[in-house]
């Protein structure tokens, strides 16, 4: 596992656009195929089918697999070999577990079904949501489905999870400014976009401040704004790029309805033009309780791994669609590194993947 780890995490790709990533895949399944083993593609993700020896129901497990369009800053013997793209977000441990998980049941044929969904695109734009309209999950549809995502923060062999909401509601956010350009000596025959676009901004940190139920919680985060060409010249459009996270559908849908309104108001105030897109959604994780009480019963037994109850957060997390449709469960996989999800520097402790392999092996036969 760990040099299909490493040379994985060499050709991090962006979402849909993984067939490097899908070709390796499937040259590792290839290898192992038994005679009760079956796979179809969809796209750049794959479904992998393992009939059970006595089937009564159908369990999966998914993973992700695509990078980041993160230069990467490790220490490592063995980087990106893509420029500007790295695996930041630990999806290369992601589907080494995985793999490994697929070589231990090539060996030993479970009792019931399983089916491995290798999912393209969690990254944005999104291809959970899609991949439950495709047909082999269709045929092959899942009674109960699990998957895990590394937690730099917490101990390698500690596992955490919750019932309930584990990760948010997640939108992306672009706003789009247009106005006049012109000289910025004569300004009162332009329409500037810089002073708009900054207007805007401070009026969204409003939103959560005094919108949202403080027993609630949210974020709205701007992280880039552009605008003008140089210093000298008023800028006729301006671009605002963020992110929304709430705990409730209901906040996400109040945390919108009033950026459209502050927007209109700016088109209103500055004489422009503005127009939102909400890029991808993301729906909450939203654990099935009496699986979670399941996972945390196995875990708290189980001699390889230390369970720990998770608190919400504020990640996002497509993994959600598979659970709206299948009862099921995600959890953090402890991989203790000093450095967060989506940070450069990111160095995952690659001994977790045994620890996930051994324990997850043990649940999956438990299910």
């Amino acid at each position: 596992m760990t040099t299909i780890r490493r040379e994985l995490h060499q050709i991090p790709e962006p979402g849909f656009k993984e067939w490097k990533t899908q070709q390796y895949l499937l040259d590792k399944i290839a290898l192992w195929k038994a005679d009760y083993m079956e796979w179809k593609t969809w796209h750049t993700g794959i479904f992998l089918f393992i009939h059970g020896s006595a089937p009564v129901k159908n369990v999966a497990y998914r993973t992700d697999m695509d990078g980041l369009p993160i230069e990467e800053n490790t220490t490592y013997s063995f980087p990106s070999l893509h420029p500007g793209m790295m695996h930041a977000c630990g999806h290369d441990l992601h589907m080494s577990i995985a793999l490994g998980l697929v070589h231990t049941f090539s060996q030993e044929q479970p009792k019931e079904n399983l089916l491995f969904i290798f999912q393209p695109a969690e990254e944005g734009p999104g291809g959970a949501e899609p991949m439950l309209d495709a047909a082999p999950f269709l045929e092959w549809k899942p009674d109960e489905i699990y998957a895990l995502h590394v937690a730099p923060e917490r101990k390698v062999g500690e596992v955490a999870s919750k019932p309930g909401l584990l990760f948010a509601n997640t939108s992306e956010l672009f706003i789009d400014l247009k106005g006049t350009g012109g000289h910025a000596a004569r300004p009162h025959l332009a329409n500037d976009m810089v002073v708009a676009a900054s207007h805007l901004v401070t009026q969204i940190q409003s939103v959560v401040a005094r919108n949202v139920d403080p027993l609630d919680a949210a974020v709205v985060t701007i992280g880039k704004i552009t605008g003008g060409t140089k210093q000298n010249i008023i800028a006729e459009a301006s671009r605002l790029e963020g992110t929304i996270r709430t705990l409730s559908e209901e906040s996400m849908q109040k945390v919108k309805t009033r950026i459209r309104q502050l927007t209109a108001g700016i088109e209103t105030a500055f004489d422009c033009e503005a127009e939102i897109d909400w890029g991808a959604n993301y729906c909450q994780v939203y654990n099935n309780h009496e699986i979670a009480a399941s996972f945390r019963e196995f875990a708290q037994q189980h001699g390889g791994v230390t369970y720990v109850e998770s608190g919400e957060a504020m990640t996002g997390e497509d993994f959600g669609y598979f659970l709206r449709e299948v009862p099921g469960l995600m959890f953090w996989l402890g991989v203790d590194t000093p450095y967060g999800l989506h940070d450069s520097r990111l160095e995952p402790k690659e001994e977790a993947m045994n620890t996930a392999v051994e324990f997850m092996t043990d649940f999956l036969k438990s299910r």
